[in-house]
C-alpha cells in the first residue's frame, strides 16, 4: 500500500509555514476559506493561463480586520505590474470586485526559476504541449536545476506519454531527494499538459538542501542569489 504525501503539507507548522495567515471565528471560517479558494484560481486562471503568462509560482495571503494582503511571488514581476504600475491596479479592482473587501498586493521576485518546483512543471507542461519528447524535455530540465546548484531533483510524468495507446509513468531522478526527512528543504509542483490525445500529469520534487544550509543557488546565466558572478554549470 502507497504511503504517498505532497511533500509541503507534510512540513506545513514544523518547517514550512502556512499559505494563508488569518484567524476567524467559527461563523467566518468557511466565507474566508472559500475567498482564499477563489483568489488563487482567479490569479492562476488571469496570469497564468492567458497571456501575459506572469509564471506566478505561489500565491499568499494574509487578512486583517478590514482588508486583504495578497503576495504574488513571480519570475516575470513586469509582466504583472506593467507600464507605470497599470496592470497590477487592474488585477487590484478585479480581486476587489470578486471578492467585495479591500486589497493590497504585493508582487515578489522569483530570481531563480529553475529552483521553483511548481515553475518548473509548467515549464515541462508549456514544452510538451508543442509536442516535444518528453524524455528530452525531462533530462533539460534536470540538467537546468542541477547547474544552479540544487541537491537533487525527481520528475514523474503520467499519461499517454508521446501519444501512446496506453497510459504509463516515466520518472526521472538525479542527485539526493530524501521525502521523509523533514529537516530538508523539499519543494514540490504539480501541472497538468492537457494535449489533444489528452491529459498528462507532471509533477516535480526540488531538493534544496537542509533548512538553514540551503547550497547557493545561480540562474542559467551564472549569476549568484546574492548578485555576484558564480562558476557556470
Amino acid at each position: 500500500m502507497g504511503q504517498k504525501t505532497r511533500p509541503i503539507g507534510f512540513r506545513v507548522g514544523i518547517t514550512e509555514g502556512w499559505r494563508s495567515r488569518w484567524f476567524a471565528p467559527k461563523a467566518a471560517f468557511s466565507e474566508f476559506l472559500v475567498e482564499d479558494h477563489r483568489i488563487r484560481t482567479f490569479i492562476d486562471g488571469r496570469l497564468n493561463r492567458q497571456p501575459p503568462y506572469a509564471a506566478v509560482a505561489k500565491v499568499e495571503i494574509e487578512r486583517t480586520r478590514d482588508d486583504v494582503r495578497i503576495m504574488l511571488h513571480t519570475a516575470r514581476p513586469g509582466l504583472v505590474i506593467g507600464p507605470k504600475g497599470a496592470e497590477v491596479e487592474k488585477l487590484k479592482e478585479q480581486i476587489e470586485e470578486l471578492i467585495d473587501r479591500k486589497v493590497s498586493l504585493n508582487i515578489l521576485e522569483i530570481k531563480i526559476p529553475d529552483s521553483n518546483a511548481k515553475l518548473v512543471a509548467e515549464a515541462i507542461s508549456e514544452q510538451l504541449k508543442k509536442r516535444a519528447g518528453f524524455r528530452r524535455v525531462m533530462k533539460q530540465r534536470i540538467d537546468a536545476a542541477m547547474a544552479c546548484g540544487v541537491k537533487g531533483i525527481k520528475i514523474t510524468c503520467k499519461g499517454r506519454l508521446g501519444g501512446a495507446e496506453m497510459a504509463r509513468v516515466e520518472t526521472q531522478l538525479r542527485g539526493s531527494v530524501p521525502l521523509h526527512t523533514l529537516q530538508a528543504h523539499v519543494d514540490y509542483g504539480e501541472a497538468v499538459c492537457r494535449t489533444t490525445y489528452g491529459a498528462i500529469g507532471i509533477r516535480v520534487w526540488l531538493n534544496l538542501g537542509r533548512y538553514g544550509e540551503e547550497a547557493v543557488l545561480t540562474d542559467a546565466g551564472g549569476m549568484r542569489r546574492d548578485g555576484r558572478r558564480g562558476k557556470r554549470g
